[in-house]
């Protein structure tokens, strides 16, 4: 079974309950999202290789430790996973970046494949799937359905919020991936939003509403 780390720095608390404020307008919803995202890939990149190296300081050569391999690759699902990629290239900039797309049909409320775009290296490298909101864990599900296809070394889930629903969802569909979350909320409401939530994290970020 995959583990869930719920993220509850001091930091990531204060920035995520003004995030969840119905006042907060798009423009500070959008940097908020790309800090918290940033304050989470600490934790997220705890675990990544390291190799030793040599190398010559300003006094000395000396011995020290740097990342090895491939590494990373970031992959928002679209479109308002976005929001939380730049916040962790700021931490990994020589991360590459694939995308997801997915919407949900309105009629049947599943998730529909519309985009994959993936680095070709893919295979060699870990993946940090990032999206604001894990509600009925629908999407997140399809989204590692894709992405598995690569055969990636390892894949992380990072939202902001999750729903019970959606960490049990996925938990028993990809007992592999462990769940990232700055908050774990109470429920999914009748209309499949999380309670409290923060509202349509796409349209907060894009203003689109």
């Amino acid at each position: 079974m995959s583990k869930v780390v719920i993220l509850d720095h001091p930091l990531i608390m204060h920035k995520l309950a003004i995030l969840r404020d119905v006042n907060t307008n798009s423009g500070l919803f959008r940097q908020l999202v790309k800090e918290i995202g940033m304050l989470m890939g600490y934790e997220v990149t705890r675990d990544l290789p390291l190799e030793e190296v040599t190398i010559k300081t300003p006094i000395t050569e000396t011995k020290a430790k740097m990342l090895s391999g491939k590494k990373l690759a970031v992959v928002p699902i679209l479109r308002a996973g976005l929001g939380m990629v730049d916040g962790i290239l700021e931490l990994v900039p020589q991360a590459k970046v694939g995308h997801v797309g997915l919407y949900r049909d309105h009629e049947s409320k599943k998730p529909v494949e519309y985009f994959c775009k993936m680095p070709q290296d893919t295979d060699q490298r870990e993946l940090i799937l990032v999206d604001p909101m894990l509600a009925t864990g629908g999407s997140a599900c399809m989204a590692i359905d894709m992405l598995k296809r690569f055969n990636p070394k390892n894949i992380k889930l990072v939202c902001l919020v999750g729903a019970p629903e959606g960490v049990k969802e996925l938990q028993e569909k990809h007992p592999d991936v462990d769940i990232y979350l700055a908050a774990l909320d109470e429920r999914l409401n009748e209309d499949m939003y999380i309670v409290p939530g923060l509202g349509d994290a796409g349209d907060r970020i894009f203003g689109t509403k």
